[in-house]
């Protein structure tokens, strides 16, 4: 039986990838960690362990690390307001404690599949007048977390390339709609204008209702990270990032869909108040790309604003 660790794994992304590889992986065994002892997907399973560890403390690591994992996902992270708002926190958990991760696995566990979860915030403003893409576009990150995300890309390129992990880094859409309460993100107002009215409570929109939006659906993302990890490693080449598919869409885009499903009083709960620096960070941020390569490498596009939603209610109704 294979182990899979995932960090981070406390987080909406880390539950919903535990869940879908225990569906499509009978034969893993699953770790989870974070800072505090997760919550299991699935309590009644015998095949997670769940660990509480502070990857920023070395000795943590090297403990965690005991489990010899066939392959790790990195998702651990401070998000990109709150590195924004604290450089020394970010660099602690966005790049040294990684790094230490990175050096701690090729050492243990040599040539072991490692997927870490990028962002599209390592492009910067310069990309969007163009269509990015993962190969023609120089990245020039305009905040502390896009650096970040992208100094640990360049890190698990060159570790690749002298064959002591297998990396596959996924640049990320922002994720709709994410369960659960806000978090730190600039971009958390995406799901919170959608999530927080359906539960008949009142949310704002902080950004231009037209800014565009690159968006990846949970279900999707699941669906991809799971493909990343599966992947012949011969077929990314010797560069090891993938821009994942998604699709754009604006703040009006995503509110008249909720009307859509949901109606007018659902959509009348949004309030436009605008945050300059939520603003700020999201203009930083192409919303057109070329995702033409995570295509020829068999990654899934997505569903569709519409379904989400319908598929966001179905999850809670059942939650």
């Amino acid at each position: 039986m294979k182990t899979i660790l995932i960090t981070g794994a406390g987080g909406f992304v880390g539950q919903t990838l535990a869940a879908k590889l225990l569906s499509v992986h009978e034969d893993a065994r699953l770790v989870l960690a974070d800072v505090t002892k997760p919550p299991s997907p699935q309590p009644s399973s015998s095949r997670i362990q769940c660990v509480a560890s502070d990857l920023t403390d070395s000795a943590a690591c090297n403990s965690l690390l005991e489990v010899s994992p066939d392959a790790v996902f990195i998702l651990h992270g401070i998000m990109s307001s709150g590195a924004e708002a604290n450089l020394e926190l970010g660099l602690k958990v966005n790049f040294d404690s990684v790094r230490n991760l990175l050096d701690r696995l090729r050492q243990t566990n040599p040539g072991v599949k490692v997927i870490f979860t990028s962002s599209c915030a390592v492009f910067g403003k310069a990309a969007t007048e163009k269509l990015a893409t993962e190969v023609d576009v120089v990245p020039m990150p305009e905040t502390s977390y896009g650096t970040q995300k992208l100094m640990i890309e360049f890190l698990i390129n060159d570790y690749s390339r002298r064959g002591l992990i297998d990396g596959r880094v996924v640049r990320l859409p922002t994720i709709f709609i994410r369960a659960g309460a806000p978090t730190a993100a600039a971009s958390s107002f995406v799901s919170g204008i959608v999530r927080e009215p359906l539960h008949g409570q009142k949310s704002v929109l902080p950004v231009d209702p037209t800014i565009g939006l690159w968006l990846c659906s949970p279900r999707t993302l699941a669906q991809n990270l799971v493909h990343a990890m599966d992947l012949e490693a011969e077929r990314f080449g010797h560069f090891r990032t993938v821009l994942l598919p998604g699709y754009t869409a604006t703040s009006a885009e995503i509110l008249d869909a909720l009307e859509t499903v949901a109606g007018k009083k659902t959509r009348a709960l949004v309030e436009e108040k605008r945050d300059e620096t939520i603003q700020r960070i999201c203009l930083g941020w192409p919303a057109k790309y070329d995702t033409s390569r995570a295509k020829s490498l068999g990654f899934a596009d997505d569903i569709g604003l519409e379904q989400t939603i319908k598929d966001f209610i179905e999850s809670d109704t059942k939650g």
